[in-house]
């Protein structure tokens, strides 16, 4: 019997793996439509490219930030001072955050991938620009407990229909293992932009803006966090999300970024 079977056996195992790789094709044909009628660009230049939005001549010129680096601020020093030294920022204005990592310095093309994330719907580029934001913030990520967005006001939310910072968090949570508590703070004031203010105008304007919210103050209690975010430029909104999580008992508080605003002539004391 068992002989007399196995023909048939086999024909129909072929015939699922054919109909397996006919379904496989089907699914991707879509994709591969588009892109023969729509090639990927580079982001930067527009340059047609295969991968994650940026072509070999922009990448080239992205400035990933590497050691030596304040260990506070992760600014990125011209020399190494050698260990545990602060940069000046550090010791003169020391945030409420422990300590901040970025991948890149925020540069021209570091500028198009945050603006083309943020404001054009490219969600596309949250995968490579987290996997790059989870390399930067390895140290933090290994002593972490959980990762937090920096929230949107409701009605910028609805407007963008997406949170960026959420967007990256995901990424940099499937990439690291850490939980990500993606509704724990909440915004609960609008604010202006940022762009464009001086640094204590910006402190002022996100003063009071975040709260922990008293439902999910169980996700932050005693937690070590990073608040994650798209840009780091005066350290304002990061330090206003950092003072709301401790406030809610936070154990520590640490901040990564996708890019940093530097200045190249930076050095420690």
């Amino acid at each position: 019997m068992d002989a007399e079977t196995s023909p048939s056996r086999s024909i129909y195992s072929h015939l699922r793996g054919a109909l397996g790789a006919c379904r496989d094709m089907l699914a991707h044909l879509p994709r591969l439509a588009l892109d023969i009628a729509l090639p990927t660009q580079c982001v930067s230049c527009r340059e047609p490219v295969d991968g994650e939005g940026v072509c070999a001549s922009c990448w080239a010129r992205l400035s990933f930030i590497a050691p030596p680096y304040c260990p506070r601020l992760g600014i990125p020093f011209v020399y190494d001072p050698g260990p545990e030294l602060l940069s000046m920022e550090a010791i003169a204005s020391p945030p409420a955050y422990q300590r901040a990592r970025a991948a890149v310095r925020y540069d021209d093309v570091a500028r198009t991938l945050v603006h083309s994330l943020k404001y054009q719907d490219r969600t596309d580029l949250a995968p490579a620009m987290g996997r790059w934001m989870a390399r930067a913030g390895k140290e933090l990520l290994e002593e972490a407990d959980v990762l937090v967005p920096v929230p949107l006001h409701w009605r910028r939310g609805w407007s963008r229909r997406y949170n960026q910072s959420g967007a990256l968090a995901r990424v940099i949570s499937r990439q690291s293992g850490v939980k990500l508590a993606a509704e724990a703070l909440r915004r609960i004031r609008s604010t202006e932009q940022q762009i464009g203010l001086s640094r204590p105008q910006r402190a002022a304007n996100v003063q009071g803006a975040f709260k922990v919210a008293p439902e999910r103050s169980h996700d932050i209690a005693g937690r070590r966090v990073i608040v994650v975010d798209d840009v780091l430029t005066s350290g304002a909104t990061a330090d206003a999300c950092a003072r709301a999580l401790l406030r809610a008992k936070a154990a520590q508080v640490d901040v990564l970024v996708f890019a940093r605003v530097v200045d190249s002539h930076r050095a420690p004391i």
